[in-house]
């Protein structure tokens, strides 16, 4: 265990232990080697035992990190504002994929009726049980008179119009990791041993993960992920989608940028307790595994899939052009207790050395001829 880390209560630590006992049975049922996105989905989703499927607290201060929501209200508020337009093109109706505590579900629907703009019916796509009871009593806490407009799915909806929300879900697909050596390509996987997991690399067995390998060129002795998952949900929700638009927030690159000679060790990155680290073998179960966003991926898949690219920016740009400063300027400065905190919070959405920067906003859309207030200016199409 890397000495930086905090230590697991002894609860935490059997219960990483049972996945890893999990981990172990499908290695060995599977040849003894997995991919490592095999490893990845079920260290994040192994039925009652993944890291978003059993009951650990990851958002907020005492989990594993903090997402926007989280962070602001300021940042659902301000989202609102651009599904009501989306609503307002299309139909009165919101899906969100992967709600986490709900938080973002609670200050889009409040500020929603303040605009006067509440949708009909609110969708949440919830792969967790423990989350989903945690965004029901959050809910039910702060806005029981709405909970009659918001419903919970175990999967897509057949046929959807309306606005589609997604914040940091794409990140968390499981990824394959791939080796550039030799004039070769490879992909990394998993086997056990005595002490836990380690790497092994196999040929590339699955004809989509080559084709996809033989067309992203870097340097030699070059590792990094390509998300085949992240395709599959386009494809799904461009099926799905009939009048409307889908907005996904996350952490990611362009693939030029992704993919720059100088990121040869890939951008996967695990999250546990607040600390940052490398390793994904630590601790199954008790920590987030993620990977930076190929929005160029994202926007080619959405496009094959017959969707429009309604536009792609930074947060920040995304954030003000939907009025986030205005929001902080209904708040009194003379008000300190008020205003100096959510203050705070606009500099860490929207500033280039916290979150402006690295997290971006891709609207794809089908039926829609408006342009979206989101994406008004700072167009960084240019850069997929």
């Amino acid at each position: 265990m890397p000495p930086s880390l905090p230590l697991p209560s002894l609860e935490a630590a059997e219960h990483s232990a049972r996945l890893v006992e999990f981990i172990r049975r499908e290695i060995a049922a599977s040849g003894d080697w997995i991919s490592f996105a095999r490893y990845m989905e079920l260290a994040l989703y192994a039925p009652g035992l993944g890291y978003y499927t059993a009951g650990s607290h990851k958002l907020g201060e005492a989990g594993d990190f903090i997402t926007a929501p989280e962070l602001s209200p300021l940042f659902g508020r301000t989202l609102a504002r651009q599904v009501a337009e989306i609503m307002a093109y299309s139909a009165p109706h919101i899906l969100e994929l992967g709600a986490g505590s709900g938080k973002l579900a609670a200050d889009m629907l409040a500020e929603l009726e303040l605009l006067g703009s509440l949708p009909d019916s609110y969708a949440i796509l919830e792969v967790s049980a423990d989350l989903r009871a945690r965004q029901q009593a959050l809910l039910r806490k702060h806005l029981p008179h709405l909970l009659d407009r918001v419903h919970w799915l175990g999967a897509l909806p057949e046929k959807f119009s309306g606005a589609i929300v997604a914040n940091e879900v794409l990140d968390a697909l499981p990824v394959h990791l791939v080796h550039w050596r030799d004039s070769a390509i490879t992909e990394r996987g998993v086997v056990a041993n005595d002490n836990g997991f380690i790497w092994q690399e196999r040929a590339i067995s699955d004809a989509a993960l080559f084709e996809a390998a033989q067309k992203i060129s870097v340097p030699d002795d070059y590792v990094s992920e390509i998300c085949v998952a992240g395709r599959g949900l386009i494809n799904s929700l461009a099926q799905r989608l009939e009048l409307g638009a889908m907005l996904f927030i996350d952490y990611g690159f362009g693939a030029r940028e992704l993919y720059h000679p100088q990121r040869s060790s890939g951008t996967l990155m695990c999250h546990y307790r607040h600390h940052a680290h490398d390793d994904p073998f630590f601790m199954p179960g008790l920590q987030d595994i993620t990977a930076h966003v190929n929005f160029t991926d994202i926007a080619e898949c959405g496009i094959d899939a017959g969707l429009e690219l309604m536009g792609y920016t930074n947060q920040a740009f995304f954030l003000i052009n939907c009025g986030i400063t205005e929001l902080l300027q209904n708040s009194s400065p003379e008000n300190l207790r008020d205003y100096l905190p959510l203050s705070a919070q606009l500099q860490k959405l929207t500033s280039p050395a916290e979150m402006g920067e690295l997290f971006k906003v891709i609207a794809l859309g089908k039926g829609v001829a408006n342009s979206l207030c989101g994406f008004a200016s700072g167009n960084l199409t240019r850069s997929l």
